[in-house]
């Protein structure tokens, strides 16, 4: 299935910075990770670094998935706003979960200092918009439990939207934990340099057996290669459900387009901004302040029904935007569309399940999937370690 369509701006901006081998050999690992998007880079590269070998493997060429379709905001805010969050998986849990998606950025940006190379990656702060009054007073609710939660958060009548943007609205969160990147930039930057881990990546090459065994797992390729490994990580998405007896996701569709550059600043600390609404709205800037502009969720019908929608949905998107910003004078250069995961709780699956103990699963649904991918990352790279994660309880199979 086709997990985006269009043309993503991270594809017509990058080209191809790598070339991966497919695999024709027969080879031997500690982990083979499944996937090689943002989600099984990450993943390879916390497992090399702490010292397992690793085989990466994707049936696609590197990050051309649903990577290549983000629009890569990084926000701790989880699709369940907290009020929300906490009746459904209690207090603790709840800002654990919310406190571990913030800190995923800060640890973004301190792996993303130590690469080579420039993935877009920034800290922004975030903007929350409630469009009316009913939407306000659900966002002052909030405000006021992360506020009381220690998150580092303002609240915003309108007087402050008059004083830093040219709009107005009833409320909103100004959170200072925020960032953005380029998610597939930042995937071939991992997957490139961990090869100086020992990581080795094949793409083109799709994974079409596996037999588990107490001691490992054997993995039948369409080359006619085997892969022996103690343990295998899906870092593939909802393509990985398909192995589970659960319904785990519900598809949707997503819409996006990338402006022509424009001078700078763009608005107010070319902050992030996303609008409370259903279907949501969000907008980010670029390094060369192109503006990013994404939402119009639909449930997920087929490829060619997404592909069709397209321009009606970039025409649904600028009118929006122009609610907001009627001066700037965008022009779109790029416009595209992906299909993405979300779950009834807005956390992701992470870790192992009974029927493949040999096999772990990391499933970074929603919004949030980049954080999500950090902390899937760190959280099977511990078990594997046989380490206490400091994430235990948040967003396994069991909860």
């Amino acid at each position: 299935m086709d997990l985006r369509s269009g043309h993503p701006f991270w594809l017509m901006q990058n080209g191809l910075p790598a070339t991966f081998p497919p695999l024709e050999e027969d080879t031997r690992c500690d982990v083979v990770v499944a996937g090689a998007g943002i989600t099984g880079a990450l993943m390879a590269w916390h497992l090399a670094e702490a010292g397992f070998s690793v085989v990466v493997v994707d049936k696609r060429d590197a990050a051309w998935g649903s990577t290549a379709a983000s629009t890569a905001l990084l926000q701790y805010e989880i699709d369940t706003p907290l009020r929300d969050l906490i009746p459904v998986r209690g207090e603790d849990a709840a800002v654990r979960s919310y406190q571990a998606c913030r800190d995923a950025i800060g640890k973004l940006a301190d792996l993303t200092a130590r690469l080579k190379g420039d993935c877009g990656f920034s800290l922004r702060r975030s903007l929350y918009v409630a469009p009316n009054q009913r939407a306000a007073a659900a966002l002052r609710d909030e405000f006021a439990l992360r506020k009381q939660q220690g998150f580092d958060v303002e609240w915003w009548d309108p007087a402050d939207f008059r004083k830093h943007l040219p709009f107005e609205r009833p409320g909103g969160i100004y959170s200072r934990d925020g960032g953005q990147v380029d998610a597939y930039k930042l995937a071939y930057l991992l997957l490139a340099q961990g090869t100086a881990l020992g990581v080795k990546v094949h793409d083109r090459t799709t994974l079409t057996k596996f037999e588990f065994t107490p001691r490992g797992v054997t993995v039948s390729t369409d080359r006619g290669a085997l892969i022996r490994a103690r343990h295998i990580v899906f870092a593939t998405g909802y393509e990985a459900t398909g192995l589970l007896r659960r319904d785990l996701v519900s598809l949707q569709s997503s819409f996006a387009l990338a402006s022509e550059p424009l001078p700078a600043p763009v608005w107010h600390e070319e902050c992030l901004i996303w609008e409370k609404a259903d279907p949501y709205l969000y907008m980010r800037t670029t390094a060369d302040h192109r503006i990013i502009i994404g939402g119009e969720d639909e449930e997920f019908q087929d490829p060619d029904k997404r592909d069709a929608l397209i321009p009606e949905k970039t025409r649904a998107l600028l009118r929006k935007f122009r609610r907001y910003f009627p001066d700037i004078p965008i022009e779109t250069a790029f416009a595209w569309a992906g299909t993405f995961g979300a779950t009834e709780d807005g956390l992701p699956w992470i870790g192992r399940t009974k029927e493949y103990p040999r096999a772990y699963f990391a499933l970074g649904f929603g919004g949030n999937g980049i954080t999500y991918s950090i902390l899937a990352a760190e959280i099977i790279r511990d078990a594997l370690l046989k380490r206490k994660s400091p994430y235990e309880g948040l967003f396994g199979f069991d909860r």
